[in-house]
């Protein structure tokens, strides 16, 4: 039951809802959130105070609301990391990814989306806010993706959005390139966008589909600094496709949406990325191994590309086990899926807590 004031006039579909936002709760170990665990180096620290000491004296100033450093800086990352040669024209930066879904579903949502669920909440949580009918496409009962049956979806659907996340979230399991290019094809034939969510791309090996916008415009590729840049309080996310697309951006934007101090620390992050990225080998062997540990208690791990592990098998309802992991310290994530929870990987203390803590919790 509705607990709005009947005076206040709120939007009918959203008096529903509850607002997003995963438990923040005081544990030893937080490993509900898929944030990096750790903490940017002294010397990083140091580069972003001098860009900020550097710009202060201007800050009665508004920003550029271009971003062009910042954009320039991640297009440059771009090509590193993936072998191309996009440009500034091709990169769009916003307060964090789910800034740049709202921008694609106030730009393009005119029809409907459709998503394969489970996968990353936001997308029809958003969806619902920006009034754009959503579609929950359907996956294989272990929660990868049949993209045959994807692509039959998409042809019958003829969505205007169809969205996908690789690595999965909250699964962990990644999409091949060439299926990525299947889905590609299927949008195009029904003049629809495939919109590819890459938040955790740094920790998987597959290519990424920022490779395939040359040969196919209506692929858009949303990423962020996040998880493998570990700044997730800076709140940046960025997005790459073919510049009509960031034109689009530029219409639903709201004026100066991207700080002066925001962007000059992610220009000052960008700088130090071999030295982030080095974090994520270590958490991607950090995370074989946890997925072995919880294997060995007889426990069922979906095998990951990701920096977190979804996991079953337990003798009672999952969100008991949820509690009693909080009740010992450790916090992580219920995804709302019965009999499965989602564990971030973290640092060797925090992952060994949580290994004591659920031996004993099974046990119980």
């Amino acid at each position: 039951m509705s607990t709005w004031p009947q005076w206040l006039p709120l939007r009918e579909e959203l008096a529903p809802m509850s607002a997003y936002g995963a438990p923040q709760v005081e544990a030893d170990a937080s490993l509900n959130t898929n944030e990096n665990p750790f903490s940017p180096s002294p010397e990083l620290v140091k580069a972003i105070a001098a860009r900020v000491t550097e710009i202060g004296s201007r800050l009665n100033r508004y920003p550029d609301r271009e971003a062009t450093e910042l954009r320039t800086s991640l297009a440059n990352y771009i090509n590193s990391q993936s072998a191309t040669s996009i440009d500034i024209s091709n990169v769009w930066a916003a307060n964090g990814s789910n800034e740049i879904i709202q921008s694609i579903f106030l730009a393009f949502g005119r029809k409907s989306a459709l998503g394969f669920t489970p996968s990353y909440s936001m997308h029809p949580l958003i969806a619902k806010v920006t009034a754009t009918p959503w579609i929950d496409g359907t996956r294989r009962k272990d929660f990868t993706l049949d993209c045959d049956a994807a692509a039959s979806q998409i042809e019958s659907l003829r969505p205007t959005l169809t969205f996908i996340t690789t690595p999965n979230n909250p699964t962990g399991s990644a999409l091949l390139i060439s299926e990525i290019e299947m889905l590609a094809r299927s949008t195009q034939l029904v003049g629809g966008l495939l919109v590819i969510d890459e938040a955790y791309a740094e920790f998987s090996s597959e290519k990424s589909a920022i490779t395939l916008i040359e040969k196919f415009p209506n692929v858009v590729v949303i990423r962020t600094m996040s998880k493998a840049f570990a700044f997730a309080g800076a709140r940046v996310g960025y997005l790459v496709a073919h510049p009509s697309v960031i034109d689009a951006m530029r219409l639903v934007r709201l004026p100066y949406h991207l700080s002066a101090l925001t962007q000059v620390a992610a220009s000052a992050a960008l700088e130090f990325s071999d030295e982030l990225l080095a974090t994520v080998q270590g958490l991607i062997a950090a995370r074989e191994d946890l997925a072995s540990e919880l294997s060995a208690l007889g426990l069922e791990v979906i095998p990951s590309c990701s920096n977190f592990l979804l996991f079953s098998g337990f003798k009672r309802a999952s969100a008991d086990v949820w509690k009693d992991l909080l009740d010992k310290g450790v916090l992580i994530r219920d995804v709302g899926l019965e009999g499965y929870l989602r564990v971030t990987i973290g640092n060797g203390a925090e992952n060994k807590k949580f290994l004591m803590a659920i031996k004993e919790v099974l046990n119980k």
